[in-house]
């Protein structure tokens, strides 16, 4: 039996859940959690805030664990290795995203959290294909936030292949926002964080943004007409995204790694006249993250994370609810 917490309705305090898997499957492995990060998405998840939750819902799509058990067809993992599972628990391997190596936007990727019992739990399973090694180096107690909110970062750079001289605006300095600062800054560019007081400037310089604009004026945002080649939005509330279009030179990029459900409002003509563009992404696929891990350890890159016993996990999701979390939450086992 696998002994999880778990919401038994929309909203509902985790409760003690335990369930049977069954035997393992072909390809399939079994994590024994170490530690598991709790994310916005895991929030959502619980309040059916997409539409798409089912009860009982184990949430934890951020897991650290050594695999404990490998099924039939597994090859390149083995018991007692450290790994990390992230948003996504299996793809289908055979549409034409996975074999051009694009996993994460496979068609029927298996979510770790949706239809499936994911990490707050002693144990997980998922398909091979979507667990990848922790490099040495790396710390395994912080490590489990760079499989969600990390790659979740990290992919655009990859995916639009930012050159290391691009002038970067980050919105949003929180759980997704403060790796993006992190990753862009030893990516070489020059990085600005969108900030709304004093005391989120002094914090987005020591996670490294060389500069900041205060977003509420929109003197400051006219200034900045023309000044970014990209802007990553990390955050989840409607903004004024004209304003924000208005710093971009001609082809700069609004990009969306934030889960918002409003509908984005923008004019037309200054896309045009610039050839700018719009675009989102979702995480990673397995070999982006891995890379990611690599340049993570070669940079010393970590989450900031707070920490708490997965006895406490009610306690934990009410922080992160809060918002006082500084970064990222994460379970201990």
């Amino acid at each position: 039996m696998i002994h999880a917490y778990a919401a038994f309705e929309p909203g509902g305090e985790l409760r003690p859940f335990e369930y049977d898997p069954g035997p393992l499957g072909v390809g399939e492995v079994e994590i024994e959690v170490e530690h598991c990060g709790i994310c916005h998405s895991d929030v959502s998840m619980l309040d059916n805030a997409w539409g798409i939750s089912s009860y009982p819902l184990v949430p934890g799509h951020e897991v650290v664990g050594r695999i404990g058990a490998i099924g039939p067809g597994v090859t390149g993992l083995e018991p007692g290795q450290r790994v990390g599972l992230g948003w996504q628990a299996g793809y289908c391997m055979h549409c034409d995203t996975c074999m051009s190596g694009d996993h994460n936007l496979c068609g029927e990727a298996q979510g770790t959290i949706i239809g499936h019992h994911g990490g707050f739990a002693d144990r997980v399973r998922a398909a091979a294909a979507s667990v990848v090694p922790l490099p040495e180096g790396i710390d395994a107690a912080s490590a489990g936030p760079l499989f969600c909110g990390g790659i979740t970062v990290f992919n655009p750079l990859v995916q639009y292949e930012v050159p290391p001289t691009a002038r970067v605006g980050v919105v949003g300095i929180g759980g997704l926002g403060h790796l993006a600062l992190k990753f862009l800054n030893a990516w070489g560019c020059e990085v600005t964080a969108f900030t709304t007081s004093e005391s989120k400037r002094e914090a987005a310089l020591r996670l490294g943004a060389h500069d900041t604009l205060d977003s509420r004026d929109a003197k400051v945002l006219e200034a900045a007409a023309g000044h970014f080649d990209l802007i990553l939005s990390t955050v989840n509330v409607k903004l004024d995204w004209n304003a924000y279009l208005g710093t971009l030179k001609p082809r700069g990029r609004l990009h969306f790694v934030g889960a918002t459900l409003e509908p984005i409002d923008v004019a037309v003509f200054p896309l045009l006249a610039g050839q700018r563009s719009i675009s989102a992404s979702p995480v990673g696929s397995p070999a982006t993250i891995r890379r990611m891990l690599e340049f993570a350890v070669r940079h010393g890159i970590a989450p900031v994370t707070e920490h708490f016993p997965l006895e406490r996990v009610n306690d934990a999701i009410d922080h992160l609810r809060s918002g006082q979390a500084r970064y990222r939450v994460v379970l201990n086992r």
